[in-house]
């Protein structure tokens, strides 16, 4: 409709200097993003420091991984929706204080307990930040320009769930001011705060003028049948999937199709619902939508066997190991640059390619796996993730532009927090799924040949999902714009 854009509000400061506004706008939403990113996978390689210190047990170690991913996850869908009611500017500022604030409860958490109530902060104010990131980029940049910003997006919110558990070794092992483990929360402090303060004066303000108010009953309702659905698949590997587990997922199911039909009552009564349903009559957003989640599963089932293999399978240190890390993210970066300047031509097909290259590597991968063994070294084993994490890049980059670019305004924020539901729901469903495709195979202390054959097969899975992501890619659009 023509007069889409009529129905968002925008704050004027792009009319006085709309280079250096946006540029700022960009470096501050991107910014927070990649807090989320590295805070969501940022203490994996802390956890025995945290332990050591705090006492936590097994239990409790999970909880403070746990406790973020599942509240964020849960909250993406009424955060979007926040920013569409209340103003995106707003709540992002909102949403950063309150995530840099938390950041600072969990640096200097006494004990586990105070740690998991930070985490379920943290993660509740991430839930409302992360969405108004794209949402803004959407509102903020032209056809001509977005395919960039949201390429830089998707560059950073693969390269921060890559590069965290590095860092998190690196800040902990460090040992900065006699901290241990604490500045791996820590260094979020001055970053959060200059996102803030560089967001007032920056960031533009828009939101959706034809909504009312928020839909209390649907917020509920999604959040509920998404905790009965991640929670299981969270935690249901440790417990070696009780029934409770596949109950709770049925339960979860059921309350989400009730959300559905409580979402097309609320529609039909001219109301303010949720979620904007009208959104999946557009093949493009669903299709997007569904190799977003295939992405995320992706992610979920190799990188965690991948780090597995090379330090149990292949006995490398953490060090030699990072390198693998090092290669996959340059990779991702050259992936990305190189999608961000095809895409508005070559649309869905540069995402294609990036997900035959990742296919063929990965097979390639499979076959020096197993012709080696546990004789590969540190470069034979890191090598190939320069070339995986090059097509990986050119996945994650254009996504977000090809599935969101062409949502009116006034929905960015809902578009945006169920792309981000996508993605959280599809690492956990691939966490889960390691579960099956690798940890079956060995046992929880297997080192060497058990570990690289476990690995070597997972291979397939994520070949297969690859493949499938390139045939969903079908339904994207040909072309972001015409010149």
């Amino acid at each position: 409709m023509s007069h889409d854009t009529d129905q968002t509000t925008t704050s004027p400061p792009y009319a006085e200097a709309p280079g250096r506004a946006r540029a700022v706008t960009l470096a501050v939403v991107l910014t927070a993003e990649l807090m989320n990113a590295l805070d969501g996978s940022v203490v994996y390689t802390a956890l025995p420091a945290i332990a050591a210190d705090t006492g936590a047990t097994t239990a409790a170690l999970q909880w403070i991984d746990a406790a973020y991913v599942l509240t964020f996850a849960l909250g993406l869908i009424t955060g979007g929706r926040l920013g569409d009611l209340y103003g995106r500017r707003r709540i992002f500022l909102t949403g950063t204080a309150v995530f840099t604030f938390a950041s600072l409860l969990c640096g200097i958490a006494a004990n586990p307990e105070l740690l998991i109530a930070a985490r379920v902060l943290q993660g509740a104010a991430a839930a409302a930040m992360v969405p108004q990131v794209l949402a803004t980029l959407h509102v903020t940049f032209n056809d001509g320009s977005r395919a960039k910003a949201f390429g830089l997006y998707g560059t950073v919110m693969s390269l921060g769930s890559v590069i965290g558990p590095v860092l998190g070794g690196i800040l902990t092992q460090a040992d900065l001011f006699g901290l241990g483990w604490r500045p791996i929360f820590l260094i979020n402090l001055p970053i959060g705060i200059a996102a803030v303060i560089l967001g007032q004066r920056f960031l533009p303000e828009s939101h959706d003028r034809t909504a009312r108010r928020l839909d209390l009953l649907g917020m509920l309702l999604s959040a509920l049948g998404l905790l009965l659905i991640t929670l299981p698949l969270t935690m249901g590997g440790e417990h070696d999937w009780p029934i409770w587990t596949f109950a709770m997922m049925v339960a979860g199911l059921l309350v989400l199709t009730v959300f559905l039909v409580q979402q097309k009552a609320r529609m039909r009564k001219d109301r303010s619902p949720l979620v904007v349903l009208s959104l999946f009559t557009d093949r493009t957003f669903g299709a997007g939508l569904t190799t977003q989640l295939a992405f995320g599963l992706l992610s979920g089932v190799f990188f965690l066997s991948w780090v597995l293999f090379m330090q149990n399978g292949l006995g490398l240190t953490p060090g030699h190991a990072a390198v693998g890390f090092v290669a996959g993210s340059l990779g991702e970066i050259g992936g990305a640059w190189l999608a961000m300047s095809l895409v508005a031509r070559s649309g869905r097909a540069v995402p294609q390619a990036g997900a035959l290259l990742a296919a063929a590597t990965l097979a390639g991968y499979h076959h020096l796996i197993t012709a080696q063994g546990a004789g590969m070294g540190t470069v034979p084993a890191a090598a190939p993730m320069l070339a995986v994490g090059f097509g990986l890049g050119m996945i994650g980059a254009p996504l977000a532009d090809l599935t969101l670019g062409k949502i009116v305004h006034r929905h960015a924020g809902s578009a945006s927090g169920l792309f981000n539901t996508a993605t959280q729901l599809g690492i956990a469903l691939g966490t889960a799924l390691t579960t099956v495709v690798f940890f079956t195979y060995i046992s929880a202390d297997t080192r060497g040949p058990a570990v690289n054959t476990a690995f070597a097969d997972s291979l397939w899975y994520v070949i297969g999902t690859l493949l499938t992501m390139w045939a969903l890619m079908l339904l994207l659009p040909k072309r972001t714009h015409t010149n």
